[in-house]
């Protein structure tokens, strides 16, 4: 574990003394601020209607952390793209291979070091919903369910960039490769529309069908599991693909 965490503070400030990291998180903020400051602005000018069917917290909070998921499956690439890719291109990826290290250690401190932007990412989206608390009563509980699928799938889009970026050295094609694999797992909600005796199949491979019950407040371990059993099916690939190439 001590390797583990050592990994991770170090992919963690090599993440935050990148420019990129600091464009990408003041970017994304500047877009989740106009988005739920249009959400609550057109929930007062429709609040009569609005209060017919859905609250504050369904029609601002939902609907941001909605939107959220299509930035994040763009942001998600660009931050795992140079986790092993860029070792790779500079040959430090053998120096790390000869460090008494496993490769699941590194596998691990190398997830969580981008968890952590991750995370930080998050938690300034959780402020813009809570900051209407003083004004409005919101339901904690409906929210609290919508960031723990937002935390779930951008720990999947985060494992499978993981995954993408240990089969090359070019940055830019493991960006590419990993917005396309995530592309492909997210549209099988489009099959899953069908009438066919796939369609359940699909349905439950798409990475946005499980999110869209969380979004909406209802919790089911069945999404969750889906969620983590995605997350380690990658990261246990990317440790098999490291090992293909050390031995």
């Amino acid at each position: 574990m001590k390797n583990v965490l050592a990994i991770a503070g170090h992919e963690t400030r090599r993440i935050f003394v990148s420019p990129l990291a600091w464009a990408v998180l003041g970017i994304s903020q500047l877009i989740f601020g106009y988005i739920f400051a249009g959400a609550v602005i057109q929930y007062v000018n429709n609040s009569n209607v609005a209060d017919q069917s859905v609250g504050v917290s369904d029609y601002v909070g939902s609907g941001l952390y909605g939107s959220a998921t299509i930035i994040l499956l763009l942001i998600l690439p660009l931050m795992t793209m140079r986790l092993f890719s860029e070792e790779r291109k500079s040959g430090t990826l053998t120096l790390l291979f000869s460090a008494p290290v496993t490769l699941v250690e590194i596998v691990l401190g190398k997830f969580l070091g981008v968890m952590v932007f991750v995370l930080s990412l998050i938690g300034l989206l959780a402020l813009m919903p809570a900051s209407l608390l003083p004004v409005v009563n919101l339901d904690l509980g409906r929210l609290a369910a919508g960031l723990l699928g937002l935390l779930l799938l951008t720990m999947a889009f985060a494992a499978c960039g993981l995954f993408i970026s240990s089969l090359t050295r070019e940055p830019t094609i493991a960006a590419v490769g990993s917005f396309a694999a995530l592309l492909v797992i997210w549209l099988l909600k489009m099959p899953a529309s069908y009438d066919s005796a796939w369609a359940p199949l699909f349905d439950y491979l798409s990475l946005i069908s499980h999110y869209q019950d969380l979004i909406t407040g209802l919790f089911d371990s069945s999404d969750v599991v889906y969620y983590l059993l995605f997350t380690a099916l990658f990261l246990w690939l990317t440790v098999l693909r490291l090992d293909m190439e050390r031995n």
